[in-house]
């Protein structure tokens, strides 16, 4: 599914009534009837709806959805929160063609009456049509009020093109948002729909098609949402006639004392991702711990001078494992300690396997950030967590957090590298610019190991072949995938890693068979 910017959706309405003589009023009659049927399978062929409408476009589709479920049958008050003159353009056409009787003007705090509160809480659904996807500053006064208003009433909310309050391309909340039941877009889903919190207001989102000339849908610069549609025809079919030498060997340098769990997630995570060989570099001294914690995967003991965590004493024995192997991860685990960090930079500048980074080897990289420049491989993979990125950038983790998007496209431009920023709904950069953004993954997953476990599957895949682009989307998707079954069965308190790496071949398995 692609997603585009809200002003990118502005500027493709311009350009469809401008440069392709798709009339305004078409697009707008076009999107109330797509409205009209959601509202009609949603809630039934006849009952009461209110109408909340303002005085733009977004209200315009609100009068083309009263007068349509008028001429059904349905009772309709549309309340409107501007004066008559103040709608403009096509909205104030449609709005003529309503009659008097039908309409309440409100431009006030304070000026709902006790009937109109009578009319929202009583509605079979309410349309919202307020303010659209132009949103650029907290919503105030009336506004505010009849937002907390229709909130409050639990009554089945569908909101036209995004729910009002809701900024159409962070996803951020303006001050106060509708949570609406259902959302109908149009032509694209738009970023605010699918980044939170926007997402949790949105509900089921519909896209419709209103119109828009094919050649412009074409061109549009916008993202990728993976989804089962978008991510089961880059999954690998297996030959019948395969053995494990065509899934790949990868090689995981992880782990450090108190941090041995991470190692065995990890590999064992690449395992059940289903890499034909798996092997996992410790230190030394904790090798015997990891011996227990893997069965699947091979263990390999690298000099620490009995410290329990990894120096450049290790770097001549991990050169010799990089030896037939396909990919290489670095990072779950390891110690913060000054000389591993200086191996972490060393393995950078000399590996040159499709190399996937995280954890504390990643803190190594942001004490020396040119390094990334200095890198052999051609496929490094990134994947921080917001601190983590914050820390490479030298920036603060909400600020981070407000641009995820351009953070995430931007370093992956200026470095050369493919990043997967975690959290809710991940973002996967590559260095030529293009993004994606994960559709899969709960609340659940925030807990320890959950970081570890998707290196070990990103690595897996890229050793069995996936280009590094597929193997960051795919290895975000089939994580949170995995992980969404297990908040299926077992809720998402008290979810562990161990739990979703369980599940990582049901995963893989129902979205083979994904209709």
């Amino acid at each position: 599914m692609r997603i585009v910017a809200a002003n990118t959706m502005q500027d493709i309405d311009r350009r469809a009534i401008e440069d392709f003589g798709m009339p305004g009023l078409t697009l707008m009659e076009n999107a109330g009837n797509c409205c009209l049927d959601v509202i009609l399978g949603e809630f039934g062929l006849k009952g009461r709806a209110v109408v909340l409408a303002g005085k733009g476009n977004n209200g315009g589709d609100g009068y083309v959805i009263a007068r349509l479920l008028s001429q059904k049958g349905w009772s309709v008050k549309v309340i409107i929160l501007a004066d008559r003159e103040q709608v403009g353009g096509d909205a104030a056409i449609n709005l003529k063609k309503l009659p008097a009787a039908m309409m309440d003007f409100c431009t006030l705090k304070g000026e709902l009456t006790a009937s109109h509160v009578d009319e929202i809480f009583r509605a079979d659904v309410i349309v919202d049509a307020l303010l659209g996807t132009g949103l650029s500053c907290d919503v105030s006064g009336i506004f505010l009020e009849i937002i907390e208003l229709v909130n409050a009433s639990g009554r089945p909310v569908l909101s036209v093109d995004i729910p009002s309050g809701i900024h159409g391309t962070t996803g951020l909340v303006m001050g106060k948002a509708i949570r609406a039941s259902v959302t109908v877009t149009f032509a694209f889903a738009k970023l605010g729909h699918v980044l939170f919190p926007g997402a949790e207001h949105t509900g089921r989102l519909v896209t419709a098609n209103i119109g828009i000339p094919p050649e412009l849908m074409e061109s549009a610069s916008g993202y990728d949402f993976l989804n089962k549609e978008t991510m089961r025809p880059i999954l690998h079919r297996r030959d019948r006639h395969a053995h494990k030498g065509n899934f790949g060997h990868c090689l995981i340098i992880a782990g450090s004392t108190g941090k041995t769990g991470a190692a065995a997630l990890s590999a064992n995570s690449a395992v059940r991702a289903g890499s034909g060989l798996v092997t996992l570099a410790v230190a030394e001294s904790i090798h015997h711990l990891l011996e227990i914690k893997t069965t699947e995967a091979m263990t390999s003991p690298l000099p620490d001078s009995e410290n329990g965590y990894l120096t450049g004493s290790a770097l001549p024995a991990i050169e010799k494992l990089l030896a037939g192997k396909d990919a290489v991860a670095i990072g779950p685990g390891l110690d913060r300690h000054p000389e591993t960090y200086l191996l972490v930079r060393n393995l950078v500048e000399t590996v040159a396997l499709p190399l996937v980074i995280d954890a504390d080897a990643l803190n190594g990289v942001a004490e020396e950030i040119s390094v990334l420049k200095r890198k052999k491989s051609k496929e490094v993979i990134i994947t921080p967590h917001p601190g983590e990125m914050a820390r490479l950038l030298g920036i603060s983790v909400p600020d981070v957090e407000a641009n995820r998007i351009s953070v995430a496209q931007d370093f992956a431009r200026n470095y050369g590298v493919y990043l997967v920023l975690k959290g809710a709904r991940t973002i996967i950069a590559t260095p030529s610019g293009s993004v994606a953004i994960n559709g899969t993954g709960n609340p659940g997953m925030a807990t320890g190991g959950m970081g570890d476990l998707l290196t070990g599957i990103i690595v897996s895949l890229l050793g069995q072949g996936y280009a590094a682009g597929d193997a960051c989307r795919l290895g975000a998707f089939i994580h949170g995938f995995a992980a969404d079954m297990v908040a299926e069965e077992k809720g998402e308190i008290g979810m562990n890693a161990t739990d979703v790496q369980e599940k990582l071949p049901y995963a893989f398995n129902k979205l083979l068979k994904a209709e």
